[in-house]
């Protein structure tokens, strides 16, 4: 027996690099599948296609696929409306806040009172001169000034009754009562 070395025959059949195949005398020209071959080369695309895609993001920014040039995304805003299967009384929301007070003059004596009452001179009011428009009604104002709270006739220091604008000067550790009187403001 010789041995004969196979020579590709025109339109024969072809192997998977385009060369004609040749058949063994006596047996008869095999084909191959041609869809074994075209899903092959569809796989291993595939498998390099998406090996691509993956390393282009990673490759550039370490974490996937984010754009490394800034650009704006498409956002998208779903707003729903819950509706309560019982449409009760809202709640009741409470906020609590700190108030913060107010600047005030600084405590002390005062420089303007009521025309009715008794005030201790140098802690309750200021000691200096005092001004009334006079009396709130018919009946006149009423001043005194006393060296205690006794009530007593013998600690009057000087009283008086206006039935116009006055004037009374007050120092401190005096006691000075006023009866019907307009509102009282130091002028000195």
């Amino acid at each position: 027996m010789t041995f004969q070395h196979p020579t590709p025959q025109p339109g024969g059949p072809q192997n998977a690099f385009g060369l004609g195949m040749s058949s063994a005398p006596g047996q008869p020209a095999q084909r191959r599948r041609p869809w074994l071959k075209y899903g092959a080369v569809a796989l291993v695309s595939l498998f390099i296609g998406v090996g691509i895609g993956t390393s282009n993001g990673s490759a550039k920014t370490g974490k996937g696929t984010t754009d490394t040039k800034g650009a704006p995304r498409p956002t998208v805003t779903v707003t729903e409306t819950a509706e309560a299967a019982d449409p009760g009384p809202a709640p009741t929301v409470t906020k609590t806040v700190t108030a913060k007070p107010k600047k005030t003059r600084q405590p002390g004596p005062a420089t303007s009172f009521s025309g009715e009452g008794e005030y201790l001179v140098g802690d309750d009011i200021k000691a200096g001169t005092y001004k009334t428009s006079g009396p709130e009604d018919e009946f006149g104002c009423y001043w005194e000034r006393a060296k205690d709270a006794s009530g007593e006739f013998g600690s009057i220091i000087a009283n008086n009754n206006l039935d116009g604008p006055g004037r009374v000067t007050l120092n401190n550790g005096e006691y000075f009562k006023t009866n019907r009187c307009q509102e009282w403001k130091r002028v000195g």
